[in-house]
């Protein structure tokens, strides 16, 4: 494990260095480029091509859509305690994300005109689920629920297929279960520039939404401007803050568990008032790593992206978690602490507080959706939530008796500006 003392004279260097996601290479950036110029160009046929290539699936355009029957067959494959696990999870993801529906207003200003906004589901949207190694049942569940929630008409998901052209039972049993006719076993750079572009087989959608490897994330940065971009989530990260009073044992059984997604690049930090602290979760990853079944791909996380934090206090132990923004945070400290913690921490995606509550529960179950910002981005970024299916809309109406309360201040902003029109379409109102 790296180890950062927070009263070091570098202490902000070394910590800004550590947390710096690289750019992606210029050949990968060319590659993607590529991709994408040629979904543009040559729809269908590139879609055929590139899933040839990359993923060594033969597919025809027809092939490209999920038939509703083939939903529906997973769905019945599905074991009943997955059926109930999917069920419960689904039912509190609803119950919380329902209580953040925006909901419109409307008032009067000081002109006496009734102002307001109302709120609208987008029309069309594409969700990406990544194959990768292991089928996100939960992905679905974090995604596909919300944009239901938000009304919206038409939830495209897009997802790779094996070269076989097969999809994973669970992850189609799961869209059946949610209601989901519109699934494309077409994923990755060329799935990203399907939803971007369209093609003769496949609408072009409004907005893409969810978690990415290293080349969707870029492709999606590729094609934002053509196309709505929620985000670019990218490896998973976690943050332990611990004191006295956390459990090494559960610490470490966390920061393995993110360490478990695999990509490599994943980050987790732990932040520990006492040397001892780290000391005991190092020695309790070590011991519990052994019979893992992705215990190769965690060694490599916690040898190239597993930092640990010496703090004197907790009030540092803020301010560097409000540096970092992790993805997901966990507060295994004493409970007095955790007000003034949860209230000086603002820039965490998510934050789990207690021993008795790991971000797994975050991940399946809790109820926010688990697509967050990743990479520092949540200095500026939430995680995702139903607005974000949604558009705002400002309403404004004014009357003759408004119109004549506002000509002055009209006038003065025509005349600062020099934008003489705009202060006749008042005045002509007042004749």
């Amino acid at each position: 494990m790296r180890l950062l003392r927070y009263d070091s004279r570098d202490f902000r260097t070394r910590l800004e260095a550590f947390c710096r996601t690289s750019s992606p290479p210029r050949a990968m950036q060319a590659a993607v480029a590529a991709i994408l110029a040629d979904v543009r160009a040559h729809g269908d046929a590139a879609i055929v091509r590139q899933a040839a290539r990359i993923d060594g699936a033969r597919l025809t355009p027809a092939q490209f859509r999920v038939r509703p029957a083939e939903l529906a067959r997973a769905a019945r494959r599905l074991p009943p305690r997955d059926r109930l696990a999917i069920d419960l999870a689904r039912g509190q993801i609803e119950a919380f994300n329902r209580e953040t529906l925006p909901r419109g207003w409307s008032g009067r200003n000081r002109h006496g005109a009734r102002v307001g906004e109302k709120h609208d589901p987008l029309r069309r949207v594409g969700i990406n689920i990544p194959g990768g190694q292991v089928p996100l049942v939960s992905t679905v569940l974090m995604t596909v629920t919300l944009a239901r929630l938000a009304g919206v008409p038409e939830i495209a998901v897009f997802t790779p297929c094996d070269r076989g052209g097969r999809v994973s039972d669970r992850l189609l049993g799961v869209l059946h279960g949610c209601g989901i006719t519109e699934v494309y076993r077409v994923g990755g750079v060329y799935g990203v520039g399907a939803m971007a572009y369209g093609t003769a087989t496949i609408p072009a959608v409004d907005k893409i939404f969810g978690p990415s490897n290293a080349w969707v994330c870029e492709a999606m940065r590729q094609v934002f401007g053509a196309v709505g971009v929620a985000g670019l989530p990218g490896p998973s990260e976690l943050m332990v803050i611990a004191d006295g009073t956390a459990r090494p044992d559960y610490a470490a059984a966390d920061l393995l568990a993110q360490a478990e997604h695999g990509s490599g690049k994943e980050k987790i930090y732990l932040v520990a008032t006492a040397p001892r602290i780290l000391a005991a979760v190092e020695a309790a990853c070590r011991a519990q790593l052994t019979g893992l079944a992705r215990a190769g791909l965690i060694w490599r996380v916690l040898a190239d992206g597993f930092l640990g934090v010496g703090v004197k206090t907790l009030d540092q132990a803020a301010e560097v978690a409000n540096f970092v923004a992790p993805e997901h945070l966990e507060l295994l400290v004493a409970e007095r602490a955790v007000p003034r913690l949860v209230d000086r921490i603002t820039t965490a995606g998510a934050i789990m507080i207690g021993n008795e509550t790991p971000t797994v529960l975050g991940d399946f179950t809790a109820g926010p959706s688990h697509v967050l910002p990743t990479g520092r981005s949540g200095r500026f970024f939430s995680g995702l939530r139903v607005a974000d299916f949604m558009r705002r809309t400002s309403l404004v109406r004014y009357s003759p008796a408004g119109v004549r309360r506002a000509a002055a201040v009209v006038a003065a902003f025509a005349e600062m500006e020099q934008l003489d029109a705009h202060g006749r379409s008042l005045e002509i109102r007042q004749r």
